[in-house]
């Protein structure tokens, strides 16, 4: 069965099926990557610092420091690189801008080149470029997802980064002190917490790669384990040495 849409015949299978996955990521990458960042640091240094044979009250105050440090850095870092991506993109759009301004046919003739060099017809090329530039912002935005790959109307903000960032990079930190604030008194618990909060970190990376979730989860249980068990033993020997 067939549809028309926008003067346009659709086959309505093509048209229901035909979708993909988003393949930046979206809110979805940064967060699950976050807490997976949070998980397997503060795991680490929380099995490094119980392989000293400290007491628990040191591991519980190690694992908070962790946290709060990890969160706190990981929130400045994300403002500061957004931030600084963002000016940069507004410095080269300001200068599109201006050259737009001042030579409005060279760049007309520049956007249709760009077309032509995608394999469309010169004459065309040219009637597109044209009724394209005839509304400077338009021809901003034009420019700029042509020359520049950005959309000047979809920028990243520095703040929603920052906060996003430090909100889940702080969740997984806090797996592994969990048990701790709820009474245990061994690193076993943590562990185990820990692991299973990467395997399920994992499995939803999954949604935005071609592996799937099982094996997503288990690589990222596997690393996750290992930082642990490598921490653990470098903790021991300093322990035992010291």
């Amino acid at each position: 069965m067939s549809i028309i849409e926008n003067g346009a015949t659709l086959h309505e299978a093509h048209r229901d099926n035909h979708t993909h996955r988003d393949v930046n990521g979206g809110w979805l990458r940064p967060a699950v990557f976050g807490a997976m960042d949070g998980l397997v640091s503060n795991l680490a240094l929380m099995s490094g610092v119980a392989g000293g044979s400290v007491a628990t009250q040191t591991i519980v105050i190690t694992g908070l420091a962790g946290l709060a440090a990890g969160a706190f850095s990981m929130a400045a870092g994300e403002y500061t690189s957004v931030a600084s991506q963002r000016e940069l993109v507004q410095a080269e759009l300001e200068v599109e801008r201006r050259e737009l301004r001042r030579h409005p046919v060279d760049e007309m003739e520049e956007l249709a080149a760009l077309y032509v060099a995608r394999g469309v017809e010169p004459r065309l090329a040219r009637e597109v470029a044209v009724q394209l530039s005839r509304d400077p912002e338009r021809a901003l935005e034009i420019h700029a997802r042509e020359e520049l790959g950005i959309d000047p109307d979809d920028l990243p903000s520095p703040a929603v980064a920052a906060v996003s960032s430090f909100g889940s990079f702080a969740l997984g930190a806090l797996l592994p002190v969990l048990p701790y604030l709820l009474g245990a008194t061994s690193l076993w618990p943590a562990v185990l917490l820990a692991l299973l909060g990467l395997f399920a970190c994992g499995a939803l990376v999954s949604r935005v790669t071609a592996r799937g979730w099982w094996s997503s989860g288990l690589r990222q249980l596997a690393l996750g384990g290992a930082a642990a068990a490598l921490t653990y033993g470098i903790g021991s020997l300093v322990g035992a040495a010291v």
